[in-house]
């Protein structure tokens, strides 16, 4: 695999985080979070990227950051 790095200053070394978020209405009043999603951030510079946990389950998210 050939990795380009960050696209903001390209390093090579990101770090991955799961989060999960409220949405609008209801969800959010009752703070319910169902929205959950993989960050992956650049460990130079701090460039992050969301990810849908659900979308992206069976893909490495680390692929898509570096390209």
């Amino acid at each position: 695999m050939s990795e380009k790095g960050c696209i903001k200053c390209g390093s090579k070394d990101a770090r991955t985080k799961e989060v999960a978020m409220t949405g609008t209405g209801l969800s959010k009043m009752f703070d319910i979070q169902h929205n959950q999603f993989v960050v992956v951030s650049c460990t130079n510079c701090g460039y992050s990227e969301f990810y849908n946990k659900q979308s992206s389950a069976g893909s490495n998210v680390l692929d898509f950051f570096f390209g």
